[in-house]
């Protein structure tokens, strides 16, 4: 439902993606993220990597309940690497780390902010 792009030099990803693709970015400075709108599905965001991620490109899946699917994940085997943590006026989001490595992104929507 949404893909992060984590890159080490913003200016210069925005200006390749805006080029190449034609995407519309609107940044969101209070938050050091960039919104992404393409011109199909799904949306996405760039940001700088946080503490010790490296660049690359992160998937969220929309979840109906992010504290189950957290706790359902950690019973899966997952580790959890950010519990819950709101995106202010959207929803919430939360990244676990996949038995085999894989590291995914769960997000669940406001629905109060849907109403909007």
């Amino acid at each position: 439902m949404h893909v992060e792009l984590q890159t080490q030099d913003l200016g210069k990803a925005k200006k390749f993606y805006q080029e190449l693709f034609s995407w519309k970015l609107q940044d969101i400075p209070e938050m050091g993220y960039t919104m992404i709108e393409s011109l199909s599905s799904p949306g996405g965001g760039l940001r700088a990597p946080a503490g010790q991620e490296m660049p690359g490109t992160l998937s969220y899946i929309l979840v109906a309940n992010i504290d189950d699917a957290l706790r359902k994940s950690e019973r899966a085997g997952a580790k959890v690497l950010l519990p819950k943590q709101e995106v202010p006026g959207m929803g919430w989001t939360g990244i676990v780390l996949v038995p085999g490595g894989v590291v995914q992104g769960l997000y669940q929507a406001n629905p109060q902010a849907q109403q909007r």
